[in-house]
């Protein structure tokens, strides 16, 4: 599999970095306890319906004490629009719970704490340790790891492969901000069924031999 060379690798995110400078997530949050729920919710969802949801849900619930008090019946009741909702309500309460069981409340900034929450994974854990606590973690979900294999900026088998990769390959003064790039890149230019070869300033570079025009 053909794999970019370093000095376009830089180029490619100097190019994103100065289309977009401060990159950020599309979920909608106040806290740090906000983001952690909408990430959770967003699994196998998309960050609009999952917007959607919890307007209502953090109007009703800002905080881990008031979920616990909205029981299950109520979360699900306010995210029933999102897939696998009812798992997904079952999630967020216990990991409120155990939020104020085991931290007081606040969200942990350290990943082995994070991924001991029920519905919290690697990915996730990413996204909150690096859109919260501005940690240059990599997370990666369908879009970079279709993103880092078609463009060969960072190919690998499966997303461990990707994200080791992209930790070696992404230059350091662009890593903190290189999840935000490429999730963005990849949801609206390099799509999956079709992507916007015509609209992306990084064709020139990039290494997918199928482009579009």
């Amino acid at each position: 599999m053909a794999t970019m060379k370093r000095e376009a690798i830089r180029e490619f995110f100097r190019r994103l970095h100065e289309a977009n400078p401060n990159p950020r997530t599309e979920l909608e949050y106040a806290t740090p306890y906000q983001l952690l729920v909408a990430v959770v919710l967003s699994a196998q969802a998309t960050d609009r319906s999952v917007n959607l949801a919890t307007r209502g849900l953090f109007a009703a619930a800002p905080t881990p004490e008031a979920m616990v008090a909205l029981g299950e019946d109520g979360i699900a009741g306010h995210i029933k629009t999102i897939g696998l909702f009812r798992n997904k309500a079952k999630n967020t309460l216990a990991l409120s719970r155990q939020l104020l069981e085991r931290h007081g409340g606040d969200v942990p900034a350290e990943r082995a704490a994070l991924e001991a929450l029920p519905g919290v994974g690697r990915k996730t854990a990413n996204v909150v340790l690096n859109t919260v606590f501005r940690q240059p973690v990599m997370a990666v979900d369908t879009h970079i790891f279709r993103l880092a294999n078609r463009t060969g900026l960072a190919p690998g088998k499966d997303v461990g492969e990707v994200e080791q990769a992209l930790m070696r390959r992404v230059p350091k003064d662009y890593l903190l901000d290189a999840h935000h790039w490429l999730i963005l890149h990849g949801r609206y230019v390099c799509t999956a069924r079709k992507p916007k070869c015509g609209a992306c300033i990084v064709r020139d570079l990039c290494l997918f031999r199928d482009k579009t025009d």
